[in-house]
């Protein structure tokens, strides 16, 4: 366990530097901040749980991926180029979102001042935190900073980590996943505060998409724990039961189990996010719905409220960007006439609903168990007393003949699209950029992660690891890619 360091000990951490973001450099005193253990929002939450009857929990997913297309082929955000350039495809949406960045930061303050209990966790990536800056919308930041820091609005808001560049997990290089988790703390910190970095607890995968492959997930629970956080967010359809089988108490916190191929076993909370249209249920506001038609059920030995978690992208689609805001203001009254939004069917966020239920005696060892989809089968062949890397990926290539539907590129809320297959012009220079990264850092002193030099070489890793690359399509895409790649390749051929 590090040293605990109080935020005020701390120095204010610079945001740009060099003209790039703050993603490295201040490691210790980002694990003496996240590694600290009381509660969060139990001093300060309005919610008695014994007078609610079911909860709900909405996050708000916002990205924008960083382009090698700015004057001179610079580094500028998507967002930018959709300013800059607004007759194609749908970049005319540009103000539209950018607005949707902010809009939260004015929605809470107005429910709150009449009279209602509004709850809303956030999501934004590295590469739109540092696009805000680059193309001068620092307007956007600071009105952020009302809801993220002021004591009145704070409770109300939690902000969920993620990996810096909206990296998949399960196709990240397993050396950089938590280096991606700690470079989103580094520049969050930054921006927010050493106190409002200590308050995320919850992490949001891009994509919820959560790896499957047992190496790959113990790395990544292993990392963020080792990172401070408490619980994550899963799409339901990306887990089943270690017998294999769909969830049965999906409205309840899980243990996600991880268990790499030499037998080692880690664990973290889980809360589930249903399955769905997940923009247009979070902007009609289903979750709240949903949990209407729900009552208390027993945890351990304990009565709780079931808990309906869901995510969306923040701004993408009519949708989202048109109905939501009507939608979460109707909710937010209707529930509101209920003792203030306090009692019945009330918004809680992830981690403030962990807490309270563990204030009431539940523990992590009383949740249900889940793993990634499919493991059972491995665990099936492979017996805990013959656990080795061997015997894993024997198993893993047996399943892959003999179940056409296995494999092991994790599962997310695109699950109909691989993230894999035929992008294999992205995701051999990726997984070369990575190696060569490491190959020239990884032998030298812990302080080299303060050198320009190496902030540069990680900016460029990260950036070809955006899963936009891939998502978006061939073309322009994978075309941003290459470019990515072989400046990365220059700086690290030049060290």
């Amino acid at each position: 366990m590090p040293t605990t360091l109080q935020p005020a000990t701390l120095p204010e951490l610079p945001e740009i530097i060099d003209g790039l973001p703050n993603i490295c450099g201040w490691e210790k005193e980002i694990e003496s901040v996240t590694q600290q253990d009381r509660p969060v929002f139990l001093p300060t939450t309005n919610i008695q749980l014994n007078e609610v009857q079911a909860a709900f929990a909405i996050a708000l997913h916002m990205h924008q991926p960083t382009i090698p297309a700015g004057h001179s082929g610079q580094l500028i955000s998507n967002l930018q180029y959709m300013f800059e350039h607004p007759q194609e495809g749908d970049n005319h949406n540009a103000a539209p979102f950018a607005n949707c960045y902010s809009r939260m930061a004015d929605f809470i303050p107005e429910l709150v001042a009449n009279g209602c209990n509004p709850r809303v966790m956030l999501d934004y990536s590295g590469n739109l935190l540092w696009g805000l800056r680059q193309m001068g919308r620092g307007d956007i930041l600071e009105n952020l900073k009302r809801i993220t820091i002021d004591p009145t609005y704070q409770p109300y808001v939690e902000w969920l980590g993620t990996m810096w560049s909206h990296a998949v997990i399960p196709s990240t290089p397993i050396p950089d996943i938590k280096l991606h988790i700690q470079a989103w703390q580094h520049h969050f910190a930054a921006i927010f505060g050493w106190s409002a970095l200590s308050r995320v607890k919850g992490f949001s995968p891009p994509e919820m998409h959560l790896p499957n492959h047992p190496d790959t997930l113990f790395e990544f629970v292993k990392a963020l724990k080792e990172c401070g956080y408490r619980w994550l967010l899963v799409q339901e359809h990306s887990v089943e039961t270690l017998t294999g089988q769909s969830l049965g108490y999906k409205h309840l916190p899980h243990r996600l189990i991880a268990r790499n191929s030499h037998g080692e076993v880690i664990s973290i909370t889980a809360l589930i996010k249903t399955q769905g249209s997940d923009t247009k249920l979070v902007a009609q506001m289903q979750p709240y719905y949903e949990a209407k038609t729900l009552s208390r059920q027993m945890l351990g030995e304990v009565s709780v409220p079931p808990i309906v978690s869901q995510i969306g992208d923040g701004e993408n689609g009519g949708v989202m960007m048109n109905e939501f805001p009507g939608a979460f203001f109707r909710a937010s009254y209707e529930i509101a006439q209920n003792n203030g939004g306090k009692s019945g069917v009330v918004a809680m966020n992830g981690t403030e609903y962990l807490e309270l239920i563990e204030a009431a005696g539940c523990h992590e060892d009383n949740y249900p168990t889940c793993q990634p989809i499919g493991q059972h089968l491995i665990w099936q062949k492979v017996s805990p007393e013959n656990c080795n890397p061997d015997a894993v990926a024997n198993a893993i290539a047996e399943l892959k003949q003999t179940h056409h539907n296995f494999h092991m590129d994790g599962a997310s809320w695109t699950n109909h699209i691989s993230w894999v297959k035929g992008y294999e012009n992205v995701l051999t220079p990726m997984n070369q950029l990575s190696a060569f990264f490491h190959k020239k850092v990884d032998s030298l002193p812990e302080n080299i992660t303060k050198e320009s030099r190496y902030r540069e070489a990680l900016l460029y890793n990260f950036l070809l690891q955006t899963s936009c690359f891939r998502y978006w399509g061939q073309g322009v895409w994978t075309d941003y890619a290459r470019e990515i790649s072989r400046r990365g390749e220059t700086i690290l051929a030049n060290w």
